[in-house]
């Protein structure tokens, strides 16, 4: 961890962005997004800082929503893009690789109707350092096809730095759970449908409800499997709790609810298989 300050990393950027006009950062309201968004409109001037929102089946209207309310905090205006993913074969295929036609469409949308229209030079997305390091995100590859800067990992933030920088730059987002998109909740080779994706949607915004901040609901069929932090596994099993979680999946589309031993597991699906080609 480098431990410098908000304005050391500020100034630090504005030599990665020096000859750039205007940036559009690719912005999901996730810390990574967020904390890119504010040092870059701090570094540039949020007149010359644009944050785009992919919309679309697998982003959750709440996420959505609260996106919008960190762009306002920071000061700097959102334009929304509606990507079609979803009319991509290899991505309703769903294979190891979905998340490179996702981040592909995103980018190809911000290049056809975002770049001309706001006069921007550059795009930039939240990849991290700790990120960068994994094997299991494909989407970084669309981003150098379409030639998006990482900022974060060329300034060396890891995960624990951008939210430490996002705390001092007091973002409300800075101790936001992850957030990946409801298509992660589908195993590989079954197929993203918007019906799943809804499923998924819904049975989440019930556990939320419920007062749980961290989880995932894997789509097995008619099963529900949830993911929590061990600590909120006994409350989530006793009574009523326990009836009222079971209700919220039915009420979902499921039949079956289950609670994952194993807790939140980050790439639950992707990384046996990453591990499985690196052998």
């Amino acid at each position: 961890m480098s431990g410098k300050t908000v304005d050391e990393v500020v100034t630090e950027l504005g030599g990665l962005l020096t000859g750039i006009d205007r940036l559009a950062v690719a912005f999901s309201g996730g810390v990574d997004s967020s904390l890119l968004l504010a040092l870059a409109a701090r570094a540039l001037g949020a007149d010359r800082v644009l944050a785009v929102l992919g919309v679309s089946a697998s982003l959750p209207a709440d996420e959505r929503a609260a996106a919008h309310q960190v762009a306002r905090h920071i000061g700097v205006p959102v334009v929304e893009v509606v990507t079609a993913e979803g009319e991509r074969p290899d991505y309703r295929r769903n294979g190891p690789d979905r998340c490179y036609h996702c981040k592909d469409e995103l980018f190809t949308r911000i290049g056809d109707e975002v770049l001309a229209v706001h006069r921007v030079t550059a795009v930039a997305y939240g990849e991290n350092a700790d990120d960068a390091r994994r094997l299991d995100r494909p989407g970084a590859r669309a981003a150098t096809e379409h030639r998006v800067l990482r900022p974060l990992v060329d300034l060396g933030l890891d995960k624990a730095e951008v939210r430490r920088l996002a705390r001092a730059c007091g973002l409300p987002s800075a101790d936001k759970p992850a957030a990946p998109c409801l298509a992660s909740r589908i195993p590989h080779f079954i197929e993203v449908t918007p019906h799943r994706l809804a499923q998924v949607e819904r049975a989440e915004a019930a556990l939320r409800g419920l007062g749980f901040a961290e989880l995932r609901v894997r789509h097995h069929g008619e099963v529900a499997r949830i993911e929590l932090p061990p600590e909120d596994l006994p409350r989530a099993v006793s009574s009523p709790t326990r009836e009222a979680v079971h209700a919220a999946m039915l009420a979902a589309g499921f039949r079956f609810a289950a609670f994952d031993a194993a807790g939140i597991q980050s790439g639950a699906f992707t990384g046996p298989l990453v591990e499985a080609t690196r052998d």
